[in-house]
């Protein structure tokens, strides 16, 4: 008997222990499944370098690439062209820039805005603390940071087009305008989850946002505001320090490893993979422009190689994130051809002075990059979009689509904004001021002093 009570015992108790765990672990299992997410070191010391790689690209990239193509008696005018960017943008993008171009709160209520505007609930990053996490699982703050430094560069690479001939004030005027109109709706169109977002228009870094945007509106800008006075097609301005621009062109191709690996948002493969297929189709642009060069200049020149350098960079940008090696060498084969092409033969044919070629090299490389991820995008990189290569035509005619519409809307607004900005204060600059330099009549300095 007493034997059957200790069994009878033993078996009640194993029947508590049994109910109460199974009571206990559906909880344990609730909670671990409704935590919070828990910040990613890795992924945030990652994107804490790559905004960093992205902001050597403006200062001192640009304005050391841009400032040595310049003569010797405007490179301190496009530097501070180039440091106001920094600047003005930086403001502009806190007070209200991310929330226009990230916030999701228009589209939420039905606001007919949200077609171009995100919102406004995020001006000067209300809601946002050291312990808001997004994508990735990083800071918020360190997101709108990195997304800072692409606001940055865009409007910095419009200045090429019309260096050497701006007025500071008009050009302080226009850019900031051109920050607020051009680049935040167009950063929310495609990556803020815009119209041209949701139609699966691909543009992993910014072939549409930066490249198109900048260069096209670059190219209205130099035919409005006319060719410098001692140009003549066909007959380039020499550039006044080569080391320079060589210099620029290195911090770029540096820095640019943080504009398109860093586009992923996480320390993975896709950044991996973004950060081989942007260095070989630089590295193949470089070589084709230079042997371009050798065989139709009959010199393999510094400057050419370094343009070459840059137009697969701008390429390759929008399809860092879903093309493999053959994607890669294809734009760094293709891209620099139709460049050179743009630069050698249709500028002095059409005669328009786009003084450091920014439409030639990047509006044109931007379009042809933008088309192309439609063609060489795989599935074994994208995790599920096909370009046209592999079968799929249709994502060609989306990029196609996406490349129209931004090219569109660039000229619409850049447009509007010169006749704007030149109607009030002006935009060119005296003769007499453009003979003696900028540098010395709108800033009071010299870049040489013997």
């Amino acid at each position: 008997m007493s034997t059957y009570n200790e069994n009878n015992s033993m078996r009640i108790r194993k029947a508590l222990l049994f109910g109460l765990l199974w009571g206990i672990i559906p909880c344990i299992s609730a909670q671990e499944i409704t935590q919070p997410s828990t910040l990613d070191s890795g992924n945030t010391a990652w994107l804490l370098t790559a905004s960093l790689l992205v902001l050597l690209m403006s200062i001192p990239g640009i304005a050391l690439f841009y400032g040595g193509l310049v003569r010797r008696k405007n490179v301190l005018s496009v530097m501070m062209q180039t440091l106001f960017i920094v600047g003005i943008v930086s403001i502009l993008w806190i007070a209200f820039g991310y929330s226009w171009a990230f916030d999701t709160s228009f589209a939420e209520s039905g606001n007919p805005c949200a077609f171009f505007i995100g919102g406004f609930q995020k001006a000067f990053l209300q809601g946002i603390d050291i312990h808001t996490l997004t994508t990735g699982n990083i800071p918020e703050l360190l997101f709108v940071m990195f997304q800072c430094m692409f606001a940055i560069i865009t409007p910095a690479l419009i200045l090429g087009a019309f260096a050497e001939r701006i007025k500071f004030s008009g050009y302080i005027l226009f850019i900031s305008l051109w920050v607020v109109l051009a680049y935040f709706p167009m950063a929310h169109l495609v990556w803020g989850g815009g119209f041209l977002q949701q139609m699966g228009a691909i543009d992993f870094a910014g072939g549409t946002v930066v490249h198109i945007n900048a260069g096209i509106s670059a190219l209205v800008m130099a035919i409005l505001l006319g060719n410098r006075s001692d140009y003549r097609a066909g007959h380039p301005i020499t550039p006044h320090n080569v080391p320079l621009v060589f210099m620029g062109t290195s911090f770029l191709w540096i820095g640019w490893f943080g504009f398109n690996a860093g586009s992923g948002l996480a320390a993975d493969g896709l950044a991996a993979n973004a950060f081989l297929v942007t260095h070989v189709a630089t590295a193949m642009a470089a070589i084709t422009w230079m042997a371009m060069d050798w065989i139709c200049n009959k010199k393999p020149t510094t400057i050419g190689a370094c343009t070459g350098a840059v137009a697969g960079l701008v390429a390759i940008t929008p399809a860092a994130g879903t093309v493999d090696l053959i994607g890669a060498f294809s734009i760094g084969i293709i891209t620099p051809i139709v460049c050179f092409f743009m630069v050698a033969v249709v500028k002095p044919k059409f005669k328009y002075d786009d003084a450091l070629d920014a439409f030639g090299v990047h509006g044109v490389g931007g379009i042809v990059g933008s088309i192309l991820t439609g063609v060489f995008a795989t599935r074994f990189v994208s995790g599920g979009v096909q370009g046209a290569l592999y079968g799929d035509w249709h994502q060609l005619g989306v990029q196609l689509f996406a490349t129209a519409i931004s090219i569109l809307f660039s000229i619409v607004i850049t447009f509007l904004l010169f006749k704007l900005v030149d109607a009030t204060i002006g935009l060119r600059v005296d003769k007499r001021v453009e003979e003696e330099g900028l540098d010395i009549y709108e800033h009071g300095e010299s870049a040489y002093n013997h």
